[in-house]
């Protein structure tokens, strides 16, 4: 039973269409806006693993230790690294979130900052 991913053609956003055969005509409609315009896009595989596979492979990865904890963009980049490693994708508020952060504001609820100085002391 697989689920196939479009793209609409009208709002630009994904959609997932459960289809409960392989080969089953399916006419999908985009679950944002209503629009029947829609391109079927080529999906990544989900490999199955064990949760201990996927932290061990996080702690493994160099590439998520670049990151500045007090830079909003750099913050964003991790979190859609982080994302795509664990194969999670993100939902619309997680999604909306980000696009703030890349635009360099801070995230929401943060008023200093992101490096943790408003320690009381």
């Amino acid at each position: 039973m697989p689920i196939y991913e479009y793209r609409c053609q009208d709002c630009g956003r994904k959609s997932s269409i459960f289809v409960r055969r392989i080969g089953m005509q399916v006419e999908p409609a985009c679950e944002h806006c209503g629009s029947r315009s829609m391109t079927r896009l080529i999906s990544r595989v989900a490999v199955l693993r064990s949760d201990e596979e996927i932290f061990q492979g996080l702690a493994e990865d160099a590439s998520l230790d670049d990151v500045d904890e007090t830079d909003p963009l750099s913050m964003a980049r991790w979190i859609r690294r982080l994302s795509r490693r664990l194969g999670e994708p993100l939902d619309a508020e997680m999604e909306a979130e980000l696009e703030r952060m890349e635009a360099g504001e801070a995230p929401e609820g943060e008023d200093e900052g992101l490096s943790g100085d408003d320690q009381e002391g």
